[in-house]
């Protein structure tokens, strides 16, 4: 039997339409597929949705294909929920096995474990929902606290809280940083196991203290260097200083040398003001004989009456 319709939003359950007693709930713009006696295949396109088991899934399109529709494709912007897991995830291509409960996830793939704050990224991640196991393959990138893990290949254990990871592996912890061959971590306890061509860098206790005190101590020599700055900004070097004392004596000595010179300005107009006197007396003298007789007259009378 062959069917084709366009637009369409659908409910189907399981129940009606498939031999599982499992339950499918999708959605799409459109939708075209086959029902046959061995085999079932449905496509969804355009916005596509839809529910099956604990997975939910939307994408740009969804096919559901094999007996009872066991296995699922979707391709183009997916974002999938596992509600079981409680893990959130985004790709570009998918399948996922309803069976075995086996999801692999394509090209850029963005994994959340928001149950155990772990966030990882890889090319390619193959989820077991049964032994809650994740295969992580290429450009492997996880993060959970302090660790910070890259890799080329990493199985992550969600129940156990392990990775296991090889592949020039590395494993930054705050400040520390470790490589080698293969690498196992504890999420839970920090505890790092290497193995082969181990190498790393561990910054201790006293390390930290004494890198904090010298940046402590920059800081503050910072500081007083800073002030010195400022207060010699503030103050005037000596050389001012002493420019500026110069240029007081020399405004003192000249003020000294205006007041010697006023001074003598006064004395010379004195001297000349009393020989105008004098020369004015000679004048007048000569200008008034009579009084020059009565001055002989005069000195003659005190003379004798001195004798």
């Amino acid at each position: 039997m062959k069917y084709k319709m366009l637009p369409a939003v659908f409910l189907i359950a399981a129940a009606a339409v498939f031999a599982s007693a499992e339950k499918i709930t999708f959605s799409a713009d459109s939708m075209s597929g086959v029902s046959g006696k061995n085999s079932d295949r449905t496509m969804l396109t355009g916005n596509a949705t839809i529910k099956a088991d604990e997975l939910e899934i939307s994408a740009d399109t969804i096919e559901l294909y094999g007996s009872d529709f066991r296995f699922m494709k979707a391709s183009g912007n997916i974002k999938g929920t596992n509600s079981k897991s409680k893990l959130d995830f985004t790709c570009s291509s998918m399948t996922y096995d309803r069976s075995s409960k086996i999801a692999v996830l394509r090209n850029a793939v963005h994994l959340i474990d928001k149950e155990n704050n772990v966030t990882a990224d890889a090319e390619l991640i193959e989820y077991n929902q049964k032994t809650e196991v994740a295969v992580m393959q290429i450009n492997v990138y996880l993060v959970q606290d302090k660790n910070t893990c890259t890799a080329a290949h990493a199985v992550y254990n969600k129940k156990q809280q392990l990775l296991d990871m090889s592949g020039n592996p590395q494993v930054v912890q705050n400040q520390d940083v470790f490589r080698a061959q293969e690498i196992s971590l504890n999420l839970k306890t920090d505890e790092i196991t290497l193995d082969g061509h181990v190498r790393g860098s561990v910054t201790t206790k006293d390390s930290a203290s004494s890198a904090n005190k010298d940046s402590g101590e920059k800081k503050d020599g910072d500081k007083a260097e800073s002030k010195d700055s400022e207060d010699t900004k503030d103050s005037p070097s000596k050389e001012e200083q002493a420019d500026k004392a110069d240029d007081k004596d020399q405004k003192e000595a000249d003020k000294s040398d205006d007041k010697g010179k006023k001074e003598d300005s006064k004395a010379d107009g004195n001297k000349k003001e009393e020989a105008s006197k004098d020369d004015k007396k000679e004048n007048d003298i000569k200008e008034d004989p009579k009084k020059d007789e009565y001055v002989k007259e005069k000195g003659k009378e005190e003379k004798d009456a001195k004798q």
